[in-house]
């Protein structure tokens, strides 16, 4: 399973670093995405990162303001969100996969966190 953490109320131009705690398979087997969905909505996926964190990919939404990593040794990923802007108000999701390419596709994703709520206030 995965778990969130790190969401919260900021103000526009403010930071928040989520976290994702895998637990259950062999984390260095998966790679992850983030994914965030607002009211009435689709799901958005917004960064991917590959088994062994060599490749990183964006939305055109949070590039260069969002980074996606990984701690293999402490079966743990983040996103650093920088520059928070209203519109990234959402909750946001992690997920796993086991497809051996770059996706943000949700269909992708074989587990899921239980989101967690970011706020951006202007």
């Amino acid at each position: 399973q995965l778990e969130e953490s790190g969401g919260g109320l900021v103000q526009s131009g403010g930071s928040l670093r989520l976290s994702c705690v895998a637990t259950g398979f062999t984390f260095k087997y998966y790679s992850f995405g983030w994914f965030r969905q607002a009211p009435g909505k689709e799901r958005e996926g917004i960064a991917y990162i590959n088994r062994d964190g060599s490749t990183a990919e964006y939305a055109d939404s949070v590039m260069g303001r969002f980074t996606i990593s990984r701690d293999n040794a402490e079966n743990t990923f983040y996103l650093q969100m920088n520059n928070l802007r209203p519109e990234d108000t959402s909750i946001y999701y992690c997920a796993a996969s086991t497809l051996g390419r770059p996706t943000r596709d949700p269909s992708d994703f074989e587990y899921w966190g239980q989101g967690t709520q970011v706020t951006v206030s202007s």
